[in-house]
């Protein structure tokens, strides 16, 4: 997993970088050309919206998401790590729940054909960001509760 984790931040990256190649000659293009990359704000947006979702599966790997922990803190250890438990199996009920919506939707999106409207690009690619994100989110949980159980 760890290995998973290292190729997932260096696609992370070069997904950064090549986003912020394509904004930057769009603005050259836009403001010293008159003319932009067609569909190119569409292939960035497409990009963030990945890189979000691959990005929550780091988070979730290093433990690191946003907690309501302020009373929390103040519980005494073994409370604390009631908490932990009943919040993985909140993360994989509702990463569950996610991934099978959007197994659905991605489905539905592939039968029909749809397409991006400026590049053309197949929307089941975007859309599948979603699930994937919480396919792997739903595993890295699985196995952290796993590793706690031991």
């Amino acid at each position: 997993m760890n290995r998973l984790m290292a190729a997932i931040e260096r696609i992370l990256a070069l997904a950064f970088i090549v986003a912020v190649c394509l904004n930057f000659a769009n603005v050259v293009g836009r403001y010293g050309f008159g003319t932009s990359i067609a569909g190119g704000d569409e292939v960035q947006v497409y990009i963030m919206v990945w890189m979000a979702f691959l990005g929550a599966v780091l988070i979730s790997w290093r433990s690191e998401h946003l907690r309501m922990d302020v009373l929390a803190t103040r519980f005494p250890e073994r409370w604390r790590e009631v908490l932990k438990w009943i919040e993985s199996v909140l993360v994989i009920t509702l990463a569950a729940f996610a991934l099978w919506q959007s197994w659905n939707y991605t489905q539905q999106i592939i039968a029909i054909g749809r397409r991006s409207d400026n590049a053309g690009i197949p929307m089941w690619i975007p859309h599948s960001a979603v699930g994937i994100g919480f396919a792997l989110v739903l595993l890295v949980t699985v196995l952290q509760l796993i590793k706690k159980a031991r």
